[in-house]
């Protein structure tokens, strides 16, 4: 969250847009001094391809905007909870509030507090875990009214506390996805350095246009993150010149991430990249990609 002091009118609505994702509210409690709310910057981390690192970009980007003094959430919208156990918590199931506690209350009409189940980590974010119930969720917002803006109604009541909020979301186009796409500014796409997972790419860029034409007409997409890079070989290589040339003259292509036998191992320590191996290849190419994201808005 950024708050600012100044002087302006009662119900003035201030916003920056350089790609459309900042949007400021003004308090009118005093005509004299007036706070400047602006609200978070709201990212989906996307791909309905498992195993491209979506949970590990999820974190070290979060982690990485929260080195950089920003306020960060991270919601985890995935059943299977990669993201909640890779920040130390491997038994997601025991958690007593997560966000299918949260999205079954808005969905009965019986909301929790805003706060409630977010989780402070070590390293500087905060954490809205994800545990097995989710998939009942996802079944319940099937005869849900307003099924595809249960997460965007929670995120609205939160997005003043934060800068970010990254959504990690399941390798699915389901239900679940789809409330993410409807409730973000931008989609980051991790795409592997393999033939098959860019083959599907296209897949997910036509449920991004559709959920932009008729639910959310603020989605972008961010960009696409080529992931796993096995710079050794010159298939990958050949894979992010394909990247490129199909997508780099519409979409933003962010530096790629590195393969690494160091990254693959952190999911287990509840550690991110920059504690687990702060010198090694992988954490300055998050680095980098923080850098990136905060480049363009």
């Amino acid at each position: 969250m950024s708050l600012f002091f100044f002087i302006l009118f009662p119900h003035e609505k201030l916003t920056k847009k350089p790609h459309g994702k900042t949007v400021c509210y003004v308090s009118t409690e005093n005509i004299w001094e007036r706070k400047v709310y602006c609200m978070a910057t709201v990212i989906s981390i996307s791909n309905q391809k498992g195993g491209v690192g979506k949970s590990v970009t999820t974190a070290s980007l979060g982690i990485g905007l929260a080195r950089q003094g920003k306020k960060v959430l991270v919601i985890d919208i995935d059943p299977q909870a990669s993201l909640t156990i890779s920040l130390g918590f491997p038994k997601p199931d025991v958690i007593p509030v997560t966000l299918a506690t949260v999205m079954s209350g808005i969905i009965e009409d019986n909301p929790l507090p805003p706060t409630a189940g977010i989780i402070h980590h070590a390293e500087g974010v905060d954490l809205m875990p994800a545990s097995i119930e989710l998939s009942g969720v996802e079944i319940s917002l099937v005869n849900a009214m307003s099924r595809e803006t249960i997460l965007r109604q929670y995120l609205e009541t939160i997005k003043h506390l934060y800068d970010h909020i990254l959504l990690d979301t399941s390798p699915s186009l389901g239900m679940l996805t789809v409330n993410a796409l409807a409730a973000v500014d931008s989609v980051l796409i991790p795409v592997q350095a393999e033939y098959l997972p860019a083959k599907g790419l296209e897949l997910l860029l036509k449920t991004i246009a559709r959920v932009h034409r008729q639910i959310n007409p603020h989605l972008e997409i961010g960009g696409i993150l080529p992931t796993m890079v096995d710079e050794r070989t010159n298939d990958a290589k050949e894979i992010i010149e394909s990247l490129n040339e199909a997508y780099g003259s519409r979409l933003h292509m962010f530096s790629h991430i590195p393969r690494s036998v160091r990254a693959s191992e952190i999911s287990k320590t509840g550690k991110s990249i920059y504690t687990y191996d702060p010198r090694g290849k992988v954490a300055a190419a998050y680095e980098t990609l923080t850098r990136e994201v905060l480049s363009v808005g």
